[in-house]
């Protein structure tokens, strides 16, 4: 399996995402999410891309169909090559959103069980009555046939949901905390070396490089463990 790394860029300002990037200059992928894009909003996806970089936009959509369907149409318009949704909006959302992606490049990941979330926490919490293991799979089955191009799922889940959506779907694991590195506020977690031999597509990066005092030698200490 060759496993594809993106960078997280968790950052405030587009000084720091730039200078990110540069200094990652032989990562293809980066993350876009939510606090940069609410910063500085569409102009900062169009500098990574022309840069020739591609961009995981992660705002995981969570609306009614028709809303989703447009959302997602602006994204396919500014050129993002993943975009993320929650797969808990349902079939009819995700199908909505598919069809805004037809004839575009870009590929729709459904996410399944937040990293951050327990068996407790999803019981308790959310009041679904099903642990991670058993709602992910379920979830990315329907996600899948509902016409997502892929999965993001904890990278302990990937085999569950491989037997689930089949070989040719993405898996997109977030969760990565190489050996080295902290496990922060992340409850299901697994190694670069374990996603990509579990079979992740791609494995999503974020505090571990962010934090290091050079994040050019932490993507080469990732790179390495993912070789």
């Amino acid at each position: 399996m060759n496993t594809e790394l993106i960078v997280v860029l968790d950052v405030d300002t587009r000084e720091e995402a730039l200078d990110i990037v540069a200094a990652c200059e032989g990562c293809e992928y980066f993350k876009i999410g939510s606090q940069l894009f609410t910063r500085c909003g569409p102009e900062i996806v169009r500098l990574l891309i022309d840069q020739g970089k591609k961009v995981m936009l992660d705002l995981k959509y969570h609306d009614i169909p028709n809303t989703v369907n447009h959302a997602v149409k602006a994204a396919v318009d500014l050129g993002v090559s993943l975009i993320t949704l929650h797969a808990g909006g349902g079939s009819g959302m995700i199908a909505a959103a598919r069809k805004a992606t037809e004839g575009s490049a870009t590929q729709l990941l459904a996410v399944t069980v937040l990293t951050s979330m327990n068996e407790e926490t999803l019981r308790s919490d959310v009041g679904i009555p099903e642990s991670p293991t058993e709602t992910v799979p379920r979830w990315a089955k329907m996600a899948i046939e509902a016409g997502a191009h892929g999965i993001v799922c904890s990278a302990q889940e990937i085999e569950l949901v491989r037997a689930a959506i089949g070989d040719k779907a993405l898996i997109v694991t977030p969760g990565i905390r190489p050996q080295w590195a902290s496990k922060d506020d992340q409850q299901r977690i697994m190694t670069p070396r374990d996603a990509s031999n579990a079979g992740a597509n791609f494995i999503v990066v974020g505090r571990p490089i962010l934090n290091h005092e050079n994040p050019a030698e932490a993507v080469k200490l990732v790179k390495e463990e993912l070789n």
